[in-house]
């Protein structure tokens, strides 16, 4: 069975690797000229880390990532409300990674042209438009400037092309922009002194206003620094309008930087790890509607292309990982392909479409919404603020509906 995808991100070629090393013939298509190593910071959950140990990534993710060892939210004056070990620091089989996402894109890449073949995976392609005949479907590709390139026929075709994908544009055609509920995001990267206990991903503020940052860099913290990446997020109001979101598109620290003047914490002072980046991107933190369906005869939608969500509880790259496991167990069932990717959906939409609602309505992130509320001047007893019991079924309630609960990623760990 031969299976197209295109889009050769974080999703498309790790969907790519897992076909391929199940017997499936494979082609990726990319729009880009050639892979480059761009963006910013990136979190792998363990659940994913597993996909990619299984495909032999994990000693080169380890060489270049941080292994997070906790995951820590905090009010906007530095204070924990909670505090969760993460990856084989919380007793699972694998590691949580905070990596440079291009570099983990690299690490991807070069994998896949072992598994799947360098050339098997192709670039200057942007798909164009596809139909499906019997049993065959039929995709044409141009380079940039419109014209074609290439036409190659397959027994599937799996869309992998993000949040702008052309594949979902041809079943959903009136579906419009991405959606945008007002809050901006910059985002940098900053050579500092390690924080915490040099391995922490650090969550603090509120929805309106919020600091995240988490150290991403295994060679710099060899030499007692860190490489942090951070993003500020700053609701900007309901009828602001909103850019094109573009990874490229500079940011200003007027625009941010007052707000965040004063977050001086006791382990680290924002404003000053802001003001020394090389560079600050300005992004909108933008998702979509779920859709009713992905699947349609041989053709169904992967990663951001399937579900792109707001980058809540570090879920965008490592459920794009997990969709690419999910088809090729469906795949490896037989029998008729279609009834597969309808199998894919019925396994991945639903949890999916209620992240991305989850997502919307702040997720895990509800706590410091809830103790900016009831102790907007901080707190000196949390209990009395956000009782245990409540906050335990916050964290409970969110990792089990993202499958990063214990004991499913145990079951996981004992099916292997």
């Amino acid at each position: 069975m031969k299976i197209l995808i295109a889009g050769a991100g974080i999703g498309g070629l790790t969907a790519a690797m897992c076909l391929a090393r199940a017997g499936f013939d494979v082609e990726v298509f990319d729009q880009v000229s050639e892979l480059r190593p761009l963006g910013v910071g990136i979190n792998i959950q363990a659940g994913a880390v597993r996909i990619l140990s299984a495909l032999g990534m994990e000693p080169a993710l380890a060489a270049t990532g941080i292994e997070t060892r906790e995951l820590r939210f905090a009010n906007r004056h530095g204070q924990t409300i909670w505090a969760d070990p993460r990856g084989r620091h919380a007793g699972l089989p694998w590691p949580q990674f905070s990596i440079h996402r291009g570099e983990l894109q690299m690490i991807l890449f070069e994998t896949a042209k072992k598994i799947v073949g360098a050339d098997r995976i192709k670039f200057g392609r942007r798909i164009a438009g596809f139909e499906q005949k019997g049993s065959k479907v039929v995709a044409r590709f141009v380079d940039r400037a419109g014209n074609p390139v290439e036409t190659a026929e397959g027994d599937l075709l799996v869309g992998a092309d993000g949040i702008h994908s052309a594949v979902r544009a041809h079943f959903y055609p009136n579906e419009g922009p991405p959606k945008w509920q007002g809050i901006m995001m910059w985002r940098g990267i900053t050579v500092g002194k390690p924080f915490l206990d040099g391995a922490t991903m650090v969550q603090a503020g509120h929805h309106t206003q919020k600091f995240v940052c988490y150290p991403v860099s295994r060679r710099h913290a060899e030499k007692g620094e860190a490489l942090i990446n951070w993003i500020c997020d700053l609701h900007m109001g309901d009828q602001a309008m909103l850019p094109r979101e573009d990874w490229n598109r500079p940011g200003k620290l007027a625009d941010f930087l007052p707000r965040f003047e004063n977050w001086k914490f006791d382990w680290l002072d924002v404003p000053d790890v802001i003001r020394k980046a090389h560079t600050i991107l300005e992004f909108p933190m933008v998702d979509r509607d779920p859709l009713p369906r992905w699947s349609h005869g041989r053709i169904t939608l992967l990663g951001d292309a399937a579900h792109p969500m707001y980058p809540i509880g570090s879920n965008g790259a490592s459920q794009a990982i997990i969709d690419g496991d999910a088809l090729t167990q469906e795949l490896l069932m037989g029998g008729d392909p279609e009834a597969a990717l309808q199998r894919y959906e019925k396994r991945r939409l639903p949890p999916m479409a209620r992240i991305v609602e989850s997502n919307r309505r702040k997720g895990i992130d509800i706590m410091l919404d809830i103790v900016e509320q009831r102790a907007p001047q901080g707190f000196d007893d949390l209990d009395a603020v956000l009782p245990p019991q409540e906050l335990e079924k916050i964290v409970a309630d969110y990792k089990q509906l993202v499958t990063q609960d214990r004991e499913t990623l145990l079951k996981l760990a004992n099916a292997q």
